[in-house]
């Protein structure tokens, strides 16, 4: 099947389904001539898998994966397509899961920070799939040190949020957990989407040492790479 025909049987755009099949939601491969094919079967488990539907939240249809019309926070041009490589990878709102939990407890530690995150960023809000240090499991989008970090191809840093006119006054710098200092690094799909990210907050005002910047990417590098193995549904959703 090309691309347009599995949009169409699954009801939404050609460049969403050309996301999924990038980033291996949607399991293809290259014609001679570039153009990427897949297996109607393959097609029609998404469509009769209970567990794909729940993992797989439609762009076209959700807006939570929709842009927002006038968002509050910075976003690239490639948001909408973003936002369809978030919904393909079926990790927001799943379950706890080991391995990612491994690694916001060595970012934590080799920072020395008491707060680290894997952190999700869908249009309403950003969506902790990992987290130490802090008991939310998530804020609204608006709040979001992260949307500044997606932005970026690297390490993105705060060291004195009350100093910073872009944060000073966030309910999270002035509220609990009173973020002084952040560093993220963006979490990168197949398709090079920056899902998220991988960061490290404190309260206090500080700088990251040569060594503590080099483990944290280090450790971005892996949870990407995590996320690019995940594939559609290999989690369990836990939104009902």
């Amino acid at each position: 099947m090309t691309t347009s025909e599995v949009a169409r049987l699954l009801g939404v755009a050609t460049s969403t389904v050309q996301i999924w099949m990038e980033s291996g939601a949607i399991e293809s491969w290259k014609t001679p001539g570039g153009h990427r094919r897949t297996r109607m079967s393959l097609v029609q488990g998404l469509l009769h898998s209970e567990e794909a539907a729940r993992n797989t939240p439609n762009p076209g249809t959700d807006p939570e994966y929709q842009p927002a019309i006038k968002p509050s926070y910075p976003v690239a041009s490639t948001e909408r397509s973003r936002l369809a490589a978030l919904a393909a990878s079926g990790l927001v709102d799943s379950e706890d899961e080991a391995r990612f939990d491994r690694l916001v407890r060595l970012a934590s530690m080799v920072t020395g920070s008491p707060i680290a995150l894997i952190s999700l960023l869908t249009s309403t809000r950003q969506w902790f799939k990992a987290r130490v240090g802090v008991a939310a499991r998530e804020t609204p989008r608006d709040w979001a040190f992260c949307s500044h970090a997606i932005l970026n191809n690297e390490l993105f840093v705060v060291e004195d949020a009350m100093e910073d006119e872009r944060f000073r006054d966030n309910p999270l710098v002035q509220q609990d957990p009173h973020i002084r200092f952040y560093a993220g690094v963006p979490l990168r799909d197949k398709s090079g989407q920056p899902l998220g990210t991988l960061c490290v907050i404190d309260r206090e005002p500080r700088r990251l040492r040569a060594a503590e910047v080099q483990s944290l990417l280090d450790l971005a590098d892996i949870a990407s790479s995590e996320i690019q193995g995940n594939g559609n549904g290999n989690g369990r959703s836990s939104r009902h």
